[in-house]
């Protein structure tokens, strides 16, 4: 019995199993704190196992394998998936990256402190400039820090569940490049945006959530083979969501330019990206 490696999701494994099973090499999960151990029984098969999982890791979203599990997956394979409270905790950690899980976690921490009578504070540290008195175009970081700053919980949540359902994608499967720049680049250019519309006073995710939802629907589009998209349907709530922005219908202030200008930036990038990978691919 030989393990040739670990995976954090069952799925995963099993999917990478239904794939062994093609090549006539038995594989056997074992559900382990850490995720689920492969291991296989045939020690002359061990080596060519242990190649084929890092071929599975470095690309586990290829044709190959998801057509592997509709060949050779069987409907009575049970696997045990283990606690749900220890697989959601496994999901939420696995599913991002170090950026999108400590962005996330700085904007909870912002507004916890807004929120237990630092907010004049952390509104005077990290607002636009012109928010507050002797807050310059010298102190660069506040064409930023405005993104970190969320008014409302509903705010917050809605932000946040965007930023890591699309943002982990972006950086688990493209790698924390992409998403840097995104964050960067839309986390001030819409700002200056918004601060042209409606002054300094102004706060929150959403011109970056716009950046990643623009980024990853026409990556999509253009490079579905990239391993990210988001569904047509997905994009049209954005795009109605921002439409809505501009009416009274919402009832709360909407940060509409900052929406505008996230928007355009991860079109903009989306379509500079998949651009520059075709290139490279035909360079090849």
């Amino acid at each position: 019995m030989i393990e040739i490696g670990q995976l954090p999701h069952a799925r995963a494994a099993q999917a990478f199993i239904d794939y062994l099973k093609g090549l006539d090499i038995e594989c056997v999960p074992v559900v382990t704190a850490n995720g689920v151990s492969l291991v296989v029984y045939d020690e002359t098969k061990a080596e060519q196992a242990k190649h084929e999982f890092e071929l599975f890791r470095q690309n586990p979203y290829q044709k190959k394998y998801l057509e592997a599990s509709w060949d050779n997956g069987s409907t009575q394979t049970k696997l045990d998936y283990g606690s749900s409270s220890l697989g959601l905790v496994q999901q939420f950690i696995t599913g991002a990256g170090p950026l999108t899980l400590i962005t996330f976690f700085i904007c909870m921490v912002v507004f916890a402190a807004m929120n237990l009578g630092f907010a004049n504070h952390v509104f005077s540290a990290l607002s636009f400039f012109g928010a507050v008195p002797g807050s310059d175009f010298s102190q660069v970081w506040r064409a930023f820090t405005p993104s970190l700053m969320h008014f409302s919980a509903m705010h917050l949540i809605f932000n946040l569940l965007w930023w890591w359902y699309l943002g982990g994608k972006i950086e688990t499967k493209l790698g924390t490049r992409p998403l840097l720049i995104l964050l960067v680049v839309a986390g001030t250019l819409p700002s200056l945006v918004q601060y042209m519309m409606t002054g300094p006073n102004f706060g929150g995710l959403s011109g970056v959530v716009y950046a990643v939802v623009g980024y990853t629907w026409i990556m999509g589009q253009r490079k579905p083979d990239a391993g990210i998209g988001l569904p047509n349907s997905y994009m049209t709530f954005m795009l109605i969501w921002l439409v809505l922005g501009f009416t009274d219908l919402l009832e709360m202030p909407i940060a509409n330019g900052a929406h505008i200008g996230g928007l355009l930036v991860g079109l903009a990038q989306g379509f500079f990206d998949s651009q520059r990978q075709s290139n490279t691919r035909v360079d090849q």
